[in-house]
C-alpha cells in the first residue's frame, strides 16, 4: 500500500488539506441553513481520487518505498484514504477536526466523515473514557453502514479500503475488535 511520506512538503500538503477540512466543519457548525450542504460537500471532497499531481506531493517516490497502490478498486487512491493514515502518524493534527465532528454528531454525512478519516485512528489511539469510546464506536458503524450503502447503491467501490481495514485490521484481530463496545 502506498503511504503518506514524511517529507516536508508532503507534511505541508496534508495540513493544508487538514485545514480547509476544518474550515469548512467550522462554517457548517456556523450556519445552520447551509450545514448540511457543506457536510456533504465536505464528505465528497474526502472521497474525491487523488489526482496525479496531489500524489508526487503526498506519497514517497523514492526507491522501495512505493509499491502498487493497493488502495482501492483498480488501485484508486482517495483523499481518506492519505488523511485517515496522516491522522494516525500525526495524531495531534486531527483533534481540531475530531472536536468540530463531535459537535456536529447529529447532523447528517458527520458521522461518514468521521467513519473515513477516523477509522483507523479509532484503533491506535488510547481512548479510555468508557463514554467516548461508544461515541466514537458508534459513528464508526453508523459511518461505515451508511457509506457501505453509498457503494452498493452506487455500484462502486470507493470506499473498499475502510472495509478492507476494518475486516483484515479490526474484525480479524482480537485485540482491536475488543475496542468496539458490545453495546454498539
Amino acid at each position: 500500500m502506498e503511504t503518506a511520506s514524511s517529507t516536508p512538503r508532503s507534511s505541508a500538503y496534508l495540513n493544508a488539506l487538514t485545514l480547509e477540512i476544518e474550515k469548512k466543519l467550522q462554517r457548517a457548525l456556523a450556519s445552520a441553513s447551509q450545514r448540511r450542504n457543506l457536510l456533504q460537500e465536505l464528505f465528497a471532497d474526502i472521497a474525491l481520487e487523488v489526482d496525479d499531481r496531489a500524489k508526487d506531493i503526498i506519497l514517497s517516490r523514492e526507491g522501495d518505498m512505493i509499491s502498487p497502490a493497493e488502495d482501492g478498486a483498480d488501485g484508486q487512491l482517495c483523499f481518506y484514504n492519505v488523511l485517515a493514515d496522516y491522522y494516525v502518524t500525526v495524531p495531534e493534527s486531527g483533534k481540531r477536526i475530531l472536536d468540530l465532528i463531535v459537535q456536529l454528531w447529529s447532523q447528517s454525512f458527520a458521522s461518514h466523515i468521521y467513519a473515513l478519516l477516523f477509522h483507523k485512528w479509532q484503533f491506535e489511539a488510547q481512548l479510555d473514557n468508557s463514554e467516548v469510546l461508544i461515541r466514537y464506536s458508534s459513528a464508526l458503524v453508523q459511518g461505515a453502514t451508511n457509506v457501505f450503502w453509498i457503494d452498493i447503491q452506487t455500484n462502486t467501490r470507493r470506499f473498499q479500503t475502510l472495509f478492507r481495514y476494518l475486516l483484515e485490521e479490526v474484525a480479524l484481530e482480537p485485540m482491536r475488535l475488543n475496542k468496539i463496545p458490545v453495546q454498539v
